[in-house]
């Protein structure tokens, strides 16, 4: 009778180790899972953004060189025809350059290339810290499942290896940005 209760306890005690270690297992499947979510978001971030951020700056670009030929134009055309109405319309384009710059100071393309280039660095930034986070669970998890009693209970129930996140050959290539 007590070697029955002895072996009732031995099969509980491995039952509850193999449930605790399954239970670490799938832990850590998910924090992989996870991590790898993270590098999703930061990329649809990147691709979210960057054609946006880079149509801003062209429009930016654009309004100013309109503007600012409108203003040649007009100026040239004034000093030739001495016209009131080009005078008029030189003088309108100009406080419409004034008001715009009163009103957003910040309205400046010098300042639209430099908020493109800070949003580029912080979205490349969180990315690779999203990608590093992703190849440190992995590791984790697959050192996990590699070793002893672990790499009995991965086995039995289908634990698998990961990979780690590797750049492929075209990200090595620098991201192209047409202006």
């Amino acid at each position: 009778m007590t070697i029955s209760i002895v072996g009732i306890v031995i099969l509980v005690i491995i039952i509850l180790i193999v449930f605790a270690q399954y239970n670490t297992l799938t832990k850590l499947k998910l924090k992989v899972k996870q991590s790898k979510s993270g590098i999703d978001v930061y990329l649809q971030q990147r691709f979210d953004s960057i054609p946006n951020l880079v149509n801003t700056v062209k429009g930016y670009m654009n309004y100013e060189k309109e503007t600012f030929e409108n203003i040649t134009k007009l100026r040239n055309q004034y000093n030739e025809t001495k016209d009131i109405k080009v005078s008029e319309d030189l003088y309108n384009q100009i406080n419409k350059i004034l008001a715009v710059a009163e009103n957003y100071p910040d309205l400046k393309t010098s300042e639209q290339f430099l908020n493109l280039q800070k949003n580029l660095s912080k979205i490349e930034s969180q990315l690779q810290a999203a990608r590093r986070l992703y190849n440190n669970d992995v590791t984790k998890y697959n050192i996990k499942i590699s070793v002893i009693p672990y790499n009995i209970i991965a086995m039995l129930f289908g634990f698998n290896e990961e990979y780690l996140f590797q750049i492929d050959e075209n990200a090595n290539q620098n991201i192209s940005v047409d202006l």
